[in-house]
């Protein structure tokens, strides 16, 4: 169990692609998408994770956050009980100073939106921001994985 501390941001190019030590491809979808718990179910590479995230505070910075890693075929299985729109992305790792950045490209319904989010120890802590990095939507219901299996960015324009 954990508080998560991270900060969310649009990207304006896909610069962050050679900056990028790694790469994983990520399927996921909510067994419960409400916003006070979310309940997500997500496969990797090889691995199987739940996770279990409380309501944000205000700014949408910091919740609590529960995970525990399941093997790969208990998450294929309960990926076919998630509600409806299960997300497909792939999620580039770039080092920036002390930090690393997450970098979500997402594909199928939510192709051409490219979210970045850094966790950050306390909220207030500074961190070298690159170029690629757009606009802020920390807090933007609309740019959580739960609101995006809903209405996909497809839909949005």
């Amino acid at each position: 169990m954990s508080i998560e501390i991270e900060r969310k941001f649009l990207v304006k190019s896909l610069a962050f692609k050679e900056e990028s030590y790694a790469s994983i491809e990520i399927k996921q979808g909510f067994l419960n998408s409400d916003k006070n718990r979310t309940v997500r179910i997500r496969v990797t590479n090889n691995k199987g994770f739940i996770t279990v995230k409380g309501k944000s505070n205000k700014e949408g910075t910091t919740r609590f956050e529960w995970e525990k890693e399941i093997s790969k075929t208990e998450a294929l299985q309960l990926l076919k009980l998630c509600e409806k729109g299960l997300i497909e992305k792939t999620r580039y790792l770039v080092k920036k100073g002390k930090n690393t950045f997450e970098v979500d490209e997402f594909f199928g319904e939510n192709e051409g939106l490219v979210v970045a989010e850094i966790e950050l120890e306390n909220e207030n802590e500074p961190f070298e921001k690159p170029n690629w990095l757009g606009k802020e939507v920390t807090g933007e219901i609309n740019y959580y994985n739960s609101a995006i299996s809903k209405n996909p960015f497809k839909n949005w324009k």
